[in-house]
């Protein structure tokens, strides 16, 4: 009867989505990036397949007429070398907004736009994703519980603001956080800049993004204030990147630097990375690249792992293919 009645619901769910589909605009979209990589941490060397943030998701809009719409996008990663799903399914996205003259209101779970306008615009050559994603920059917002608004576009400019509400939730120290972000577009120039806030947890960052021809160059600086858990005080860092198209190559190159934290002595670490993405048409590309991340005898950027020892540099070799649907 209990297996009956599951089948029921499952039906039902099956029938009630099928209609929400025809009822509203619904895309079905993911990525799913895969590389196989020579990684070095340490004096230890590995060989295998990883994941470089494999998600798949769904978002709609509806037509509720005056210029009002109602939207909602759910996002869920997954590891595509071996299938397994998200410890929290949706834990990418999951939002539901109201959009139209005024701008649009977010309620949920959504990554930080502070994030999304500075570092994540600079990372260019995979999506800031896998083993050569910035090990540096300092993330500070959380991306649940927020309730976020994004204004119309006004010359190019638009603004994000969101508040994550701590909910007395364990780890969040009893403390609301507050993230505000701006882009700004002029034609072949970007400027973006981003602050967040937790508590005594901090960050501001700016970058600039500028298309000429076939290359593009940018990167972005940050000030941070206990921006990483294995360090305290506030430090400095910079980012910057350039990449050059020839047909249906793509060349890039990235290095960033960050600064000691001020209460961490030899917290400073390098990292740079070379990379080549070949596409072969608009949504799969092949691609391979090598990163290296040079730790100080403080410093355990990308590790984050109690076990191996601070000042363990990070190194990788990699060659993937990555698709989008």
């Amino acid at each position: 009867m209990q297996k009956t009645n599951r089948l029921a619901l499952a039906v039902l769910a099956l029938l009630g989505s099928t209609a929400a589909f025809a009822q509203s605009s619904v895309t079905l979209y993911g990525r799913v990036n895969t590389t196989v990589e020579r990684q070095e941490v340490g004096n230890v060397k590995t060989t295998g397949l990883f994941n470089n943030s494999s998600r798949f998701g769904f978002k709609g809009t509806e037509d509720l007429g005056g210029g009002l719409k109602a939207g909602f996008q759910l996002e869920s990663g997954f590891n595509s070398d071996t299938g397994a799903s998200a410890a929290t399914f949706f834990g990418r996205q999951s939002e539901v907004n109201l959009s139209g003259g005024f701008g649009t209101v977010r309620l949920g779970n959504f990554i930080a736009e502070s994030y999304y306008a500075t570092a994540d615009y600079v990372s260019m050559h995979n999506h800031d994703t896998g083993s050569s994603s910035d090990a540096l920059y300092a993330g500070v917002m959380r991306d649940v519980n927020k309730i976020g608004y994004r204004t119309p576009t006004f010359g190019g400019l638009t603004i994000d603001a969101a508040v994550s509400l701590h909910e007395a939730t364990t780890g969040t120290s009893g403390k609301n956080a507050f993230d505000l972000a701006a882009n700004y577009n002029l034609g072949a120039l970007a400027l973006g800049a981003g602050y967040s806030k937790q508590g005594d947890v901090n960050q501001f960052a700016a970058r600039a993004l500028y298309t000429f021809g076939a290359f593009t160059v940018g990167g972005y600086v940050q000030r941070d204030e206990n921006g990483h858990s294995w360090a305290s005080g506030k430090r400095n860092s910079f980012r910057l990147a350039g990449a050059y198209n020839l047909g249906a190559s793509e060349f890039h190159v990235n290095v960033g630097r960050a600064g000691e934290y001020k209460n961490t002595p030899d917290s400073d670490a390098t990292q740079y990375t070379l990379g080549y993405n070949y596409n072969l048409s608009k949504r799969t590309k092949v691609y391979g690249y090598y990163t290296r991340v040079s730790n100080s005898s403080g410093a355990r950027y990308v590790l984050n792992n109690a076990a191996t020892p601070a000042g363990s540099d990070f190194s990788s070799v990699a060659v993937g293919v990555r698709h989008n649907f």
